[in-house]
């Protein structure tokens, strides 16, 4: 290993290291007692490597490893979004696990092991190294979501979603042995002068057609999105709440990556693909969504809706379609962790509740809160004039610019669907049937995020918080 490439994995290494030595801390001074202290830790550790590779955003791309991964725009602009977030669900949802005993060293040191796989997955310019990166996050995360060992619920939510997984893992592995058996190789560059620019191996088209299968799964996106409703309905709430956000936007930087890097010359056949793809998560999303009760289980199929969305830019094939995917994303993020970060406060006799007709004229006992949640689900419905919006409009512009004008028009169809259960929960909190609502309790961190992200969705509005810039940065730098 040359100093060029520990350059390259930097912020990789030291997030790694801190996780062992935390785990070393945690083992030797009396387990749980630090637990607190680690999650704390974790969270700043998060926020300065986030710094730290947001400076170099505008630095020159560097190949490490002999070719096995790359630092680029592209790669940073996704690290900052995933490192960001997932120390924004930390900390937010600290108060949450010391109240429902779940307060374990552990947690934190899973939560950086499976940040540590992202970051290695949007990096990837191998199979190899792409397969090393998706396994070790979704290895933490199994664990994570079976953490509330005594939840018959989240035992079974962690058992879905390893047995699940591991046929994920086989489809993209099946796929990744195709590829390699007609390419010669498994290094992205090697693997697209393979499929060239025409009609491409059918035996490697076919490889392909199995990666994206195994990473459509790590998106949610329909049909291999049967392990999300009882997955996030399960897991405990904060863990919910992460795998909304960051595995989300690792997943679809890393399925940018593969088709752009590796399968860059056969957009045709792809492009196929991630169209079929995002037309059945959009309507499976907002059809599927109108009967839920346990809001959870709803905001599992908003998810697939939006990867819906997000795939949508990336079938367009363009560097526009790839910049508005970059900005929906961060935009989905900013939207989820507002929402879970109400989800998470909503208790009733001491007990959390995820139930939505417990929202039950909730305006009347808390209007700042209502209000703000109705802000959230006006931008996640893509409601005219907020954040959601112009992250829908991008995608759909891209689509239409891109000649698929009847992908961007079902988006708009889909859309307004799935207006329905946005709207629905409004209608509970101001109209809703004369009861006890659930009570709100938040600690003044995660009064500060819920907050934060409401107003964020109105004042985004004015440039899109300058997102626009880095994340054309980002694309160009994955075309180019």
């Amino acid at each position: 290993m040359t100093s060029s490439d520990l350059a390259t994995v930097l912020p990789e290494v030291l997030l790694a290291a801190y996780a062992m030595l935390a785990l070393l801390v945690g083992v030797y001074t009396g387990k749980d007692k630090w637990a607190g202290a680690i999650t704390w830790a974790t969270a700043a550790v998060f926020v300065a490597l986030a710094a730290y590779v947001g400076f170099g955003m505008d630095g020159a791309a560097s190949v490490g490893f002999g070719g096995l991964i790359v630092d680029d725009a592209f790669a940073r602009f996704a690290k900052v979004a995933i490192l960001l977030s997932s120390a924004v669900v930390l900390v937010m949802a600290q108060d949450y696990m010391a109240r429902a005993d779940l307060d374990r060293f552990e947690y934190p040191i899973l939560i950086a092991l499976a940040v540590v796989g992202m970051m290695v997955m949007v990096s990837a310019a191998d199979l190899m190294t792409l397969y090393m990166g998706l396994e070790l996050q979704s290895l933490a995360l199994y664990v994570v979501t079976a953490l509330r060992r005594d939840s018959v619920k989240s035992t079974e939510a962690g058992l879905k979603y390893f047995v699940l997984g591991a046929l994920s893992s086989g489809l993209l592995l099946y796929g990744a042995s195709l590829v390699y058996g007609y390419a010669g190789s498994t290094n992205f560059a090697a693997i697209m002068a393979a499929a060239g620019t025409g009609a491409a191996p059918i035996g490697l088209l076919i490889g392909m057609v199995f990666v994206l299968a195994g990473m459509a799964f790590k998106v949610s996106a329909a049909p291999f999105h049967m392990w999300t409703p009882d997955v996030y309905e399960g897991a405990p709430t904060p863990i919910t709440a992460f795998l909304a956000t960051a595995p989300k936007v690792a997943a679809m930087a890393l399925i940018a990556r593969v088709v752009q890097d590796a399968f860059g010359g056969v957009i045709r056949d792809w492009s196929q693909v991630l169209a079929a793809l995002s037309v059945a998560s959009m309507f499976l999303g907002a059809i599927a969504a109108i009967g839920q009760r346990d809001i959870k289980r709803l905001m599992a199929y908003s998810s697939i809706a939006h990867m819906g969305f997000a795939l949508m830019g990336l079938a367009a094939g363009t560097a526009m379609g790839v910049q508005a995917m970059l900005v929906y994303m961060s935009i989905y993020v900013i939207m989820n962790i507002g929402t879970f970060a109400f989800i998470l406060s909503l208790e009733r006799d001491g007990k959390s509740v995820t139930d939505i007709a417990s929202l039950n004229q909730f305006a009347k006992v808390e209007p700042l809160k209502a209000l703000a949640v109705l802000v959230l689900m006006f931008s996640l419905a893509g409601v005219p004039p907020l954040l959601g919006f112009w992250g829908k409009f991008g995608v759909l512009l891209a689509a239409y610019d891109a000649g698929m004008a009847w992908l961007a028009l079902a988006g708009a169809v889909a859309s307004v669907i799935g207006a329905f259960y946005y709207l629905r929960i409004i209608y509970f909190m101001y109209f809703g049937a004369d009861v006890a609502p659930a009570t709100s309790r938040m600690s003044s961190v995660q009064w500060a995020v819920f907050i934060a992200a409401s107003i964020a969705v109105v004042a985004g509005t004015i440039n899109l918080f300058g997102l626009e810039g880095p994340a054309t940065a980002a694309a160009e730098a994955l075309l180019g």
